[in-house]
């Protein structure tokens, strides 16, 4: 049985889709702790209702990122994680906290990577003209937003398309890709060779 942690900074919409897909598909997994490093997040409520242990890590009380980030992955090792998954932390990590947890920290970003990495994805997207955008899931490095892509979803940028709504229709895919890509991880159905992830079966990486 695989632990999870799932990091938060907000409603954790992607942390629920995870923790549903988890229990809803019988994964060999179970979702240990829900942490945010901020008391506010909505999504701690969500997850105490249903019996997930949750933790409140203040970056704001420490001095710099890596006391911070020394302090969390104590807190994150006290579970004894198989994979932390990222859901909306918002948090540059440090590179001596991404190796502790290379190989097995997961996040899902608004964009087709290698395409608008960091933020406001899908202004970029829609003022650079593209026809499509989307979200990608992907191992986490040092280097912002990069790291071996587990998969894809594409949406289509409609010519009526502001922001809002393209980050909307981005966001119903993010909530099936992340769920996909975290139950392959669980269930040990990746390789990862000369940066490239592979399904061992061959099953599609691209959603559509």
């Amino acid at each position: 049985m695989k632990r999870i942690v799932i990091l938060i900074s907000g409603r954790g919409s992607n942390m629920q889709s995870v923790v549903e897909a988890c229990a809803s598909e019988g994964w060999p997994a179970e979702v240990s702790a829900v942490i945010s490093n901020r008391a506010d997040a909505s999504g701690l409520a969500w997850a105490q209702a249903r019996g997930i242990h949750t933790a409140v890590l203040d970056h704001k009380a420490f001095a710099d990122r890596e006391a911070f980030d020394a302090e969390l992955a104590t807190l994150i090792d006290s579970h004894q994680p198989d994979l932390v998954v990222l859901a909306g932390f918002m948090r540059i990590l440090t590179p001596g906290f991404v190796r502790h947890y290379e190989g097995r920290l997961l996040n899902v970003h608004p964009s087709l990577l290698p395409a608008f990495p960091g933020l406001h994805t899908h202004r970029r997207a829609i003022e650079a003209g593209c026809k499509l955008a989307g979200a990608t899931v992907h191992f986490v490095t040092a280097e912002l937003d990069h790291g071996p892509i587990v998969a894809q979803a594409a949406v289509p940028v409609l010519p009526e398309d502001d922001e809002q709504a393209l980050a909307a229709r981005v966001l119903v895919q993010e909530h099936r890709l992340y769920p996909l890509a975290v139950g392959w991880f669980v269930r040990d159905e990746l390789d990862i060779t000369d940066g490239r992830v592979h399904h061992r079966s061959g099953a599609a990486q691209l959603l559509r």
